[in-house]
């Protein structure tokens, strides 16, 4: 019984250690300009990391731009994150990243990640669902560095790529299949 209270002590500190100030507190929640600037900011980090995204960036029908995804742990878990749609040079919309899951799991972590929507299908599947599971609709395809060795902008033939970057914490393994992507008013 102490070994739980151990677990679940250090469980809280980790979750509590990468959530934003902000998030604790409603009332400083992150605004519109706060996901814009860390979006940019966001896409610019990975473009330096991952010259292909950048190439992909100018085929893309939109980006989804979540910076800042938090995923804990125990038995039951879940994610959440706010991000946005971004179409050509602007803001289309603001999104939610959420998700939950249940199994042998522990701990706490936090990633962002962008998805490139590259057919007009992905585009308006996202605009027009209350809530795009991934892994239903639109074939999405994570793309690691393995992936990117394959690819090039004449081969594209998939409805989206994402990108995860900015991995911390102390969870193993990051899956977007089940993540909920929906609207939400700034």
């Amino acid at each position: 019984m102490a070994n739980i209270r151990i677990i679940f002590l250090v469980l809280t500190l980790a979750v509590a250690a990468l959530i934003p100030m902000g998030a604790m507190n409603p009332a400083s929640a992150a605004t519109a300009q706060d996901l814009d600037r860390d979006s940019r900011q966001a896409l610019q980090n990975l473009y330096k990391a991952n010259p292909f995204a950048e190439s992909l960036s100018h085929s893309a029908k939109a980006i989804l731009v979540f910076p800042n995804i938090v995923k804990a742990g125990f038995v039951f878990g879940g994610s959440y994150g706010e991000g946005e749609l971004i179409e050509g040079s602007k803001v289309d919309g603001y999104y939610n990243s959420v998700s939950g899951s249940w199994g042998l799991q522990i701990g706490a972590q936090s990633y962002g990640y962008v998805m490139f929507l590259m057919t007009d299908k992905a585009l308006s599947y996202v605009r027009e669902t209350h809530g795009w599971e991934i892994g239903v609709g639109p074939t999405v395809v994570i793309v690691d560095e393995g992936v990117a060795k394959n690819l090039s902008t004449s081969t594209l033939k998939d409805d989206a790529y994402a990108f995860i970057f900015s991995q911390q914490g102390l969870m193993a393994g990051i899956s977007l299949e089940g993540s909920k992507v929906s609207r939400i008013k700034r």
